[in-house]
């Protein structure tokens, strides 16, 4: 799919006064390890825990601590600049779900490598507001100022080329826009990016993934 847009961003969106109760709430309830790929797919990992090799494995890929927040008044503040990405980058994805709130910790060398936030194939699940869709617009919110941390930069690498010609410095880019507390940025769930590893201090961010049924 060819886009004339990547991403959208908007920079201090939220309060302050918003992000910090993201912070508190999520912080007061028990976080996990984070989980990416087919790690633990249909297995419950509560009574099947990943032994020393998977996470050993994991850690290659992905390396943070996260927390499922599902509240309403975290979507009412989220949804609107969601919408508007939408129409101002000009994808015009038909979306009608969100999934839970992931609140992720980044802390001193945590990371998550590049990855793309869609799969090959539709949620099955039924019964449920996921059967049948695909990830299609992903949203990342800056909860800590970036002068709270160091490292754990946001990246994109647009994939548009030739792997013989590959230019990270034509292909990689830094989004600095977002910096900011409270900066949101929405991208296709399809896009590869990453989080490098946080440096010093402590990056807190809320992700978001919006479901839509297959692009015909």
């Amino acid at each position: 799919m060819n886009l004339s847009n990547y991403f959208w961003y908007f920079k201090s969106a939220l309060t302050p006064r918003f992000c910090d109760e993201v912070i508190k709430y999520a912080l007061e309830k028990k976080d996990t390890m984070a989980i990416t790929g087919g790690y633990g797919r249909g297995r419950n990992l509560d009574k099947q825990p990943l032994n020393r090799d998977e996470i050993n494995d994991l850690k290659r890929k992905r390396n943070s601590d996260l927390v499922w927040l599902n509240d309403t008044w975290i979507y009412k503040e989220i949804h609107p600049f969601v919408h508007q990405a939408n129409k101002n980058a000009g994808w015009n994805f038909d979306w009608d779900f969100s999934e839970s709130c992931q609140f992720t910790k980044y802390k001193l060398n945590q990371y998550y490598d590049w990855h793309c936030d869609s799969w090959d194939k539709v949620y099955d699940q039924p019964n449920t507001r996921s059967h049948g869709k695909i990830r299609k617009l992903s949203m990342t919110c800056q909860l800590t100022d970036g002068s709270e941390y160091k490292g754990g930069e946001l990246e994109f690498d647009f994939r548009q080329y030739d792997p013989p010609q590959r230019d990270e410095a034509k292909h990689l880019r830094k989004v600095t826009e977002i910096l900011p507390k409270g900066s949101i940025v929405v991208f296709p769930s399809f896009c590869w990016h990453r989080v490098k590893p946080v440096t010093s201090g402590v990056r807190y961010s809320l992700v978001v993934w919006h479901l839509g049924y297959p692009f015909k």
